[in-house]
């Protein structure tokens, strides 16, 4: 990082710092609310205990009623413990920890074994709870559980006094048992759980986990302890703490019970810091730097493999360290070197966590202003994050015996051990990270009930696929048959899946196939998890929802994606390339074809698909009975090689060009392939079906805009047509070599178009400018990787319109890594330069969106007038709410309207006035989504439908095929011309929103006027006020007449003087 990004990362930490702590008389505040409840706890009378109080409790962890009743005694002690303890407690989730020591004469010597410790516990819990029913301090109390375990419940405490602030502030009450027990007794060789021998119980199977269960209470105190001595003064170490856990807050499927949290983080800062950890934190560091050294701590390897420990590694029981590293996933011991603190985190949890460290620390090297958006703002939750995430309904699947809900660990443990497990060798090197959560505990818990509400909510699963092209795969290919003790396993596995098959190279094997047509390639994996979970858990498609093709609906048409004719397309443009190239007789030969359009880079939503009367070779098309009245063109660049007798003025070259496509043209209709349209203005070749419109980049205009590569402000002397060309011609280069490195662009590319159109603003954001805010979805993922799926990429994509700060900070999309220091100081300079000419009137920033580019270094190409301020603020406050519809449709299944076809419908009561379009008048009627039946406003308009125009010819057998030809028209769309009609008609009085790809529907809103004369001219007037609502509306609909079917009135216009 420069000096200058490391100013401001030090300048925003320090912010955020400030932002998220608690100020000193907020503390006052806790502090005695949290004094009161101590003292309410100190004073529970002594009592009698008995298991009646929790039967379901107590019945489903096996225990005996009559070994567990005692007499209650008052704590020992009680210790605030965990953030407040060492200052570091963070908003928004704020709770206080207060460790209870259960007094030794509470339990009996042998009470570690079968769960009685654990009933218990529970039973003393309980009587806590019910004294401070009673007291005035406390306002109500509920049940949790200690990290999802539900074994060990915990009591949640709401205080009477609310802490200013603070909303939902609470008290966790977590019983510790110092000295209850010899730790020697809870070793991890040690089985303590009769239920977990095997169905003899003849061989005892060791119980690492309900061990380390009861030997974390043992020494909660003790590591409490520890950690504030080391944070004791160090202020530094405290911000630290707090960047670690807003970063890792925001993180849902890494701050999980199974993964990380506040408690362990403060662990491993005071490993760090505490001088057990190689002292890799001292007193020199700010909390930054802190905040880099932890996270490369947890980033490495090697760092883990030791066995990190609170204790000295000289006082370590060396087979007890041996033991623990054989028996769990992940070890960090705490201060007795006996209990491993991280026993709980799964292999997968572990491998995500390092993951986010190193992306984080990525992120700081790489990303400007040291990543801060990126580390600390940026939500990281499974939809967003996950190519694949599926939610699992758990009431699917057959219920499990409650009596064996604990045995060494808890059935969700066992479960998600077994589910992770056929995940990965379903998917196998498909996917490079498979992660579960299932959040067991209950939102509302009674321990009366036992463990019958725990399970019910859906396990979430996230995967990481490696790569595309093996997502995509459609075969995979097992054991040889020879192998038969293999062979049956893989049969075994796969169900009726597997069969044998002979492949090209001879080889005879065990094989899934897996079907599908090209556009359904996504949908792989989908049917790979759908069936291993039909198989081995009886999972039915209802009880699994996979987030993979809900949104490819707005990409079809009927039953087949247009993409799916991308082959044919390719093959068209290909032999015009060559017959171009091949042309005979021409005074200067065709040097280069590129190719324009979206079309031909994949990210077109709608590509043209073939129609029979652009086809040459076809001779016949009685066989069918209409045929498109209208075809896309679709646009095509050549060069031609150089020559010095070209006029100099610009109208006279733009004259050449064409007669040059005139001559293309006339030697084009000598062949067999191929027939052109000429008109006065362009020159459309017809081949296989398609159209391409040719275009011509004159020499000159090519090297002067070479040389001034990315400063179009620099370049003069070239024609606006020449100019459009070159950059259209850069820019669709890139993406083609951007389709390379990401298949799954042109997907997420169509669907952000789509998303766009539908919303209605075709008019203010070109398709170029959308497929380069995609592009920087997968060039700049940070903090993610790359996406390798179109529900993950439209989703960041969203985001990042909602989220970006479009007002200070440039948009760099740098494609081919072309971009050089001084290049980035160039557009830095740029965009302040766009800034500080319109501080007069920051309403009216040109460009708004600034998208920089290699080829465009001061945003002049795409955004250079449109969106505005005020487009742009409406267009991220649309990217919002769809941002948060999808990610709850994601989540939760959402009951009523909201659906994903919400997505993509646009709320036309936020527009002035609306305008329909007869939909049996649309070039393309089968592109419309969803029909517009609009019921508010005042009805001002009403039309039929032309007969002049149908979107589909007749193809009548008493007609030529010529004849039929000639009717074809290239790319008439009645909405355009409509579009340019009013833009023309109307300027200054509305904008207007609508739909480039087929909707039925526009909108306008009305542009505010400044002039007293406007007004006393009567926008606000009758139905007869000429310049009026109703009078302007009425002209459109006379411009429309014969397209427009009905206008309404939402709003009358507003003045601002």
């Amino acid at each position: 990082m420069m000096a200058s990004e490391i100013d401001s990362m030090a300048f925003k930490v320090k912010e955020l710092i400030k932002d998220v702590k608690l100020d000193q008389s907020t503390f006052k505040i806790i502090d005695k609310t949290v004094a009161s409840v101590v003292e309410a706890i100190r004073s529970t009378p002594e009592s009698a205990v008995v298991p009646d109080v929790a039967p379901g409790f107590i019945r489903e962890l096996g225990v005996p009623p009559e070994k567990i009743g005692f007499a209650f005694k008052s704590p020992e002690s009680i210790l605030v413990a965990g953030s407040r303890s060492i200052n570091s407690m963070v908003k928004p989730d704020m709770n206080v920890d207060l460790l209870v020591r259960m007094p030794k004469n509470c339990f009996l010597e042998k009470d570690y074994k079968n769960h009685r410790y654990h009933a218990r516990r529970c039973l003393y819990l309980h009587a806590i709870k019910e004294h401070l029913k009673s007291c005035p301090t406390v306002c109500r109390t509920s049940w949790s559980t200690l990290q999802n375990e539900a074994r060990k419940p915990v009591l949640l405490v709401f205080p009477a006094l609310e802490v200013c602030n603070l909303p939902g502030f609470f008290i966790r009450v977590i019983p510790a048992a110092t000295s209850v027990f010899n730790s020697s007794r809870l070793s991890m060789s040690r089985n303590n759980v009769r239920a977990a021998n095997d169905g003899d119980g003849v061989i005892a199977r060791a119980t690492p986990r309900y061990n380390s269960s009861i030997l974390e209470d043992l020494f909660l105190e003790d590591n409490a302890e520890y950690i504030r001595e080391v944070f004791n003064g160090w202020k530094n170490l405290e911000e630290a703490l707090v960047l670690l856990k807003v970063w890792a807050r925001n993180r849902s499927s890494v701050y999980a019970h199974d993964g990380i949290n506040g408690y362990l983080l403060s662990v491993i800062l005071s490993l760090l810091a505490g001088g057990h950890g190689g002292n890799l934190i001292n007193k020199s560091m700010d909390a930054l730097q802190i905040f880099r050294v932890t996270l490369k701590f947890i980033a490495s390897s090697t760092s883990w493999t030791k066995c990190p420990s609170l204790k000295a590694a000289r006082d370590l029981d060396v087979s007890e360290k041996e033991l623990n590293r054989q028996l769990f996933d992940v070890v960090m011991l705490d201060v007795s070197g006996c209990a491993n603190l991280v026993f709980r985190m799964r292999k997968a949890a572990f491998s995500e966590l390092q993951d986010e460290a190193s992306l984080a620390l990525d992120c700081m090297s790489k990303c400007r202003d040291g990543g801060f958006e990126a580390i600390f703002m940026t939500r990281v939750d499974f939809p967003v994050k996950f190519d694949l995430f599926m939610r699992i309904n758990m009431t699917g699947i057959e219920q499990v015996d409650r009596s064996k809900f604990c045995i060494d660990g808890e059935f969700p443990e066992t479960f998600e051990e077994r589910l992770h497990s056929v995940l990965s060798r379903a998917l196998n090197d498909r996917a490079k990270l498979i992660r579960l959560v299932w959040r067991t505990t209950p939102c509302e818990w009674d321990i009366r009930d036992g463990f019958t509400k725990f399970c019910q909510q859906p396990v979430h699963v996230g995967v990481l696929f490696s790569s595309f092209d093996k997502s995509s795969r459609i075969v995979d290919i097992g054991p040889n048959a020879d192998d038969k003790e293999e062979a049956a396993k893989f049969r075994e596995f796969w169900g009726d899946k597997a069969e044998l098959r002979r492949f090209k190279d001879g080889k005879i094997a065990e094989s899934t196939v897996w079907e599908c047509p090209l556009w359904k390639r996504h949908q792989v994996v989908q049917r790979i998890v759908q069936h291993v979970l039909s198989t081995h858990f009886s999972l039915s498609s209802d009880d699994v929802v996979q987030i993979v093709d809900q949104l490819d609906f707005s990409l079809s048409l009927g039953t087949h994606e247009p993409i799916s004719f991308s082959g044919a397309l390719t093959e068209a443009f290909e032999i015009l390339s060559k017959r171009l190239r091949q042309l005979d007789g021409l005074p200067l030969k065709v040097s280069s074809v590129l190719p324009l359009d979206a079309a031909l880079r994949s990210t077109a939503v709608f590509p043209p698909e073939p129609n029979p009367l652009a086809d040459k070779k076809v001779s016949n098309v009685k066989s069918l009975k209409v045929a498109p009245a209208s075809i896309q063109p679709i646009d095509v660049m050549i060069q031609l090689e150089g020559s010095g007798l070209w006029p100099l003025d610009e109208v006279a070259i733009e004259k050449t060009k064409h007669a040059w496509l005139l001559e293309i043209a006339k030697r084009f209709d000598n062949g067999r392939e191929a027939f052109c349209v000429a008109t006065e203005d362009e020159v459309d070749v017809m081949i296989l079906g398609y159209a391409f419109r040719l275009r011509i980049l004159h020499e000159r205009g090519l090297k002067l805009m070479i040389n001034q590569v990315g400063n179009l402000d620099l370049v003069k002397g070239v024609s606006s047509s020449d100019r459009e060309l070159f950059l259209r011609s850069q820019h669709s280069s890139m993406i083609n070599g951007l389709l390379g490195r990401f298949p799954v662009y042109g997907s997420v590319a169509r669907l952000a178009k789509r998303w766009i159109s539908c919303h209605l603003f075709s008019s203010f954001l070109v398709e170029e400018a959308v497929e380069l805010l995609v592009a920087n979805v997968f060039l700049n993922p940070q903090p993610f990787c790359a996406p390798v799926s179109r529900t993950t990429g439209f989703l960041r994509f969203l985001r990042l319109l909602a989220n970006y700060d479009w007002g200070f900070s440039p948009l760099i999309v740098d494609i081919n890594n072309d971009l050089t220091l001084e290049d980035i100081k160039q557009i830095d300079e740029a965009f302040i330069l766009s800034r500080k000419s319109h501080e007069q009137n920051p309403h009216d920033i040109e460009p708004a969106m600034f998208l920089a580019t290699s080829y465009d270094k001061t945003s002049l190409a795409w955004t250079k007038s449109t969106p505005t301020t005020s487009m742009l603020k409406r267009l991220a406050s649309y990217a919002r709410c769809s941002a948060a519809l999808m990610t709850n449709l994601c989540l939760k299944s959402l009951a009523g309207a909201y659906t994903w076809e919400c997505l993509f419908k646009t709320p036309l009561n936020n527009y002035d006035a609306v305008i329909l379009l007869h939909k049996d008048r649309l070039s393309y009627p089968q592109r419309l989504l969803f029909p517009t039946d609009i019921k508010q406003g005042e009805h001002v308009v009403e039309g039929k439908p032309s007969s002049a125009f149908h979107p589909y010819l007749p193809l009548k057998e008493t007609e030529s095929l010529e004849a039929t030809r000639n009717k074809l028209m290239v790319g008439f769309d009645p909405t355009k011309c409509l579009v340019e009609e009013l833009q023309k008609e109307f300027v200054g009085t509305f904008k207007l929103w609508y739909d480039s790809l087929g909707a039925d529907a526009m909108g306008l809103t009305w542009v505010k006027q400044g002039s007293k004369k406007r007004e006393r001219d009567g926008m606000e007037g009758d139905e007869n006020t000429a310049g009026g609502p109703y009078s302007i509306l009425k002209e459109v609909g006379v411009l429309g007449k014969g397209f427009v079917k009905s206008v309404y009135l939402l709003k009358a216009p507003r003045h601002q003087l």
